[in-house]
């Protein structure tokens, strides 16, 4: 468990209860169990990107609300120098850097995405030896997405279906779909993820 789950899980707690919001309520609309709200806001459970664009919008907040506490304060212009960003690296594999943190009422989440190569579990090892691969983990959220690769290659998943991505390809995606990246060489995958809500 690390200092900034910890923190998250107090923002979602207490804006959770500002809200008049159940767990119950909020596992619902994040399609989670409502114990693993609980673990979430205990900060014991990681949490995907997914879940996080979902609780915000089911909160009514932004999302840097729930990532910084600190909420998002202009609306001329944001602008973000190159290796800078809001960073949020909870999972081992992912790490994210947003790209617009400082501007109120966004019409999208502009995220720079690195995906970690990671060693592969025995099981996946045979199943690839075997000609077969396992997939990872895949999630959901709603709204649309485009991930434009930059860095490295990736593999994209959506369901059944799967894409080998090199830099300059991108994908355009309906990101309620289950979807899930992998990087591929042995080599970090480096993408821009754009995910876009239609107004309520």
């Amino acid at each position: 468990m690390t200092d900034q789950l910890r923190e998250i899980g107090g923002r979602l707690a207490a804006l959770r209860e500002i809200e008049g919001i159940s767990r119950q309520e909020l596992a619902a609309h994040c399609d989670v169990p409502a114990e693993q709200i609980e673990a979430y806001e205990r900060g014991e459970r990681d949490f995907s990107f997914s879940f996080l664009y979902n609780a915000a919008r089911a909160l009514r907040v932004d999302v840097v609300d729930l990532m910084s506490g600190d909420s998002p304060k202009l609306s001329g212009c944001c602008l973000t120098r190159a290796g800078e960003g809001y960073a949020i690296d909870r999972r081992a594999a992912y790490s994210y850097k947003h790209l617009a943190f400082t501007f109120r009422d966004k019409l999208a989440e502009p995220f720079m995405v690195t995906v970690e190569p990671t060693g592969e579990p025995p099981e996946a090892m045979a199943a690839a030896a075997a000609g077969t691969e396992i997939k990872p983990v895949q999630h959901a959220h709603s709204g649309q997405e485009f991930n434009l690769m930059v860095e490295g290659r990736m593999r994209f998943f959506m369901g059944e279906l799967a894409y080998d991505l090199n830099p300059g390809d991108s994908i355009y995606f309906n990101a309620s779909n289950a979807h899930a990246m992998r990087a591929l060489d042995g080599k970090p995958a480096k993408f821009l993820a754009i995910v876009m809500q239609k107004g309520d």
